[in-house]
């Protein structure tokens, strides 16, 4: 067998960074592929990072009833002013992809992580309610578009840092504990900030997010680094699947990316309506509204972290995306059957209350169950050299789903009820199964 300069090359670093000899060599090559136990703190710094920000970004819609009484705002003041966050991370996501590539993972998470929670302090001082000062509808999206401009630092650079850190045979269920912390952060947000906007205001919504942030700032400082031989990564990466062509002139990576965006629109409609529709439709009460949300940001959060484990021993990523959009695409139907029936009805029940509130739960998890796995997918089709560009495109589409869905479902709201909207979710997850790329051929992969 041939070896090329590029390997010898390889090989060579990795003694001469292990010590001599041949063990020295295995061993370094061993910590080269994420063998060394400090990945698992790379692993938790990257899960409170992402969880930090979606506490924020899916915790303060479960603020929305506090949200629309202090600040006075209709309900398409509502969605534009929750939108705009998806809409700054939507427009940033890939430049941070990029400049993650370019700088790496610990300058990018650093930054974002701290000039978020120092957005998250000024907004506590400036852009609360209180009496004789309400803030304006178009300063505060304002402030909601900058956190998400920043915060979209977050995704690409923490994902990178995981994919350099672990083993393709880990990678999926270490991204899905990655992506873990969106449905958990988002739980801790709906379970921490509608008692906190009701009791003391949004002066203590914000100034905990803040707090959030700047805490795992530190965490990030202290345990973040590139692996010890980053080289052996971008040969893993080099060696992949469609490793001649960049990430943006892939089809593959074209074709996940649209399917990304298109599942996350039933994901979005339940997290940022999720509050209005069962406070207009089930007449719940704040605990109940902000237990069900919990409800589906833990049951997400749950089944991310086993799917990316059942994906890593099966290796069926592909079918697996393609099985919740479709699994998605017949929930959200169902949750539509049952809210034109209970509209049909003169007074519901409570048992049919239940009904709509476990339709609505599993319809959440299962639209949120499948980011790890596909953001895997994603930076596995564009190769380790490639993962933070590839990843920003993603959340790009993804979050622009965060900012498009909010501005449409009180139009779809006004025209065709609950139902429409819930079918328009349906629709969405059936474009995203049939947008998913099919299967490899065995020879592919």
């Amino acid at each position: 067998m041939t070896t090329t300069s590029d390997e010898r090359g390889l090989r060579a670093s990795l003694r001469n960074f292990g010590g001599a000899g041949a063990g020295a060599g295995r061993e370094s090559t061993d910590k080269a592929i994420g063998k060394d136990s400090h990945r698992w703190k790379v692993l938790g710094v990257g899960v409170a990072a992402n969880g930090s920000f979606a506490a924020a970004l899916t915790g303060l819609p479960a603020t929305a009833v506090s949200m629309r009484a202090d600040y006075g705002l209709a309900a398409t003041d509502l969605g534009l002013v929750i939108g705009a966050m998806g809409l700054g991370v939507a427009g940033s996501e890939l430049l941070w992809g990029m400049l993650t590539d370019r700088w790496g993972d610990r300058k990018v998470l650093l930054t974002g992580l701290g000039l978020t929670g120092l957005m998250l302090a000024l907004m506590a001082l400036l852009l609360s309610p209180v009496p004789g000062r309400i803030p304006s509808t178009t300063l505060l999206a304002g402030a909601f578009l900058l956190v998400g401009m920043i915060g979209g630092s977050l995704n690409g650079s923490s994902g990178r840092a995981v994919m350099a850190w672990f083993g393709e045979g880990e990678r999926g269920f270490a991204m899905s504990v990655r992506q873990m912390a969106l449905p958990a952060g988002g739980a801790a947000g709906a379970l921490i900030l509608p008692p906190l906007a009701e009791g003391v205001g949004f002066q203590g919504v914000y100034g905990t997010l803040a707090a959030f942030c700047l805490i795992t700032t530190g965490f990030v400082w202290l345990w973040v680094s590139e692996p010890p031989v980053m080289a052996a990564k971008m040969m893993a990466g080099t060696s992949s699947r469609n490793s001649g062509k960049g990430p943006l002139r892939n089809e593959q990576v074209w074709k996940t990316v649209f399917g990304i965006g298109a599942l996350c629109i039933p994901q979005v409609a339940v997290v940022t309506f999720a509050a209005i529709f069962l406070n207009d439709v089930g007449h719940l009460g704040t605990a109940a509204v902000s237990a069900s949300i919990v409800a589906i940001q833990l049951g997400a959060a749950v089944v991310r972290v086993w799917s990316g484990h059942f994906t890593d021993r099966r290796r069926n990523r592909r079918p697996f995306l393609k099985s919740c959009a479709l699994l998605t695409a017949v929930v959200y139907c169902v949750l539509a059957g049952f809210v034109a029936i209970n509209s049909a009805l003169p007074e519901p029940g409570g048992a049919f209350v239940v009904a709509v509130v476990v339709a609505l739960v599993g319809g959440g998890i299962v639209a949120s169950s499948w980011h790890g796995i596909a953001f895997t997918e994603l930076a596995s089709i564009a190769g380790i050299a490639h993962t933070g560009t590839a990843l920003g495109l993603g959340n790009t589409f993804a979050f622009g789903a965060y900012f498009l869905a909010p501005l449409a479902i009180p139009h779809v709201l006004e025209r065709a009820s609950w139902s429409g909207v819930w079918l328009a979710a349906a629709v969405a997850a059936l474009a995203a199964f049939i947008l998913f790329p099919k299967v490899a051929p065995v020879e592919e992969r």
